[in-house]
């Protein structure tokens, strides 16, 4: 007596969300990928802030802990959109894109620096570029239900 495995639908699966009808474009994960690395580096960024404000010896403790708390806190827009990204929720590109039109600013300010700083700027600049240009293309827009398709309904 043995039992037949019964086929998944996704019609009786309530947790099946339309993203897992189809597997993700490499774009839309290329994307999702550079926005966590871009808020991974912000958070260990506030991280390295934190504890040189509480166990370094920076010129003011109280500056460099608010640096580091704020840049924990601006490290979760990045990796929430990028979680989105990748799970293919469409409200996630609008998140990753104001990252990526944050970044830009930052980078031309390093760039501006000189010195050794001026390969992190270009990093940062290069992979906010990417980000977007890849969030426009259409065939992401169209796996995050934002193309034309999803208008004529």
């Amino acid at each position: 007596m043995s039992k037949e495995p019964t086929p998944h639908t996704p019609a009786a699966d309530p947790t099946a969300g339309a993203a897992s009808a189809a597997p993700l474009p490499g774009r839309l994960t290329a994307a999702a990928v550079l926005t966590a690395l871009e808020g991974l580096a912000l958070a260990g960024l506030g991280v390295y802030m934190l504890f040189v404000g509480i166990a370094g010896h920076p010129d003011s403790p109280q500056q460099a802990e608010t640096g580091g708390l704020t840049l924990l806190g601006l490290a979760v827009l990045p990796l929430v959109a990028a979680r989105g990204l990748r799970r293919g929720r469409r409200w996630s590109r609008g998140p990753a894109l104001i990252t990526q039109l944050m970044a830009l600013p930052v980078a031309w300010t390093l760039w501006n620096t000189g010195g050794a700083v001026r390969i992190a700027a270009a990093a940062l600049a290069l992979a906010a570029v990417a980000v977007a240009a890849l969030l426009v293309n259409p065939t992401a827009t169209e796996a995050l239900g934002i193309g034309p398709a999803d208008r004529a309904r």
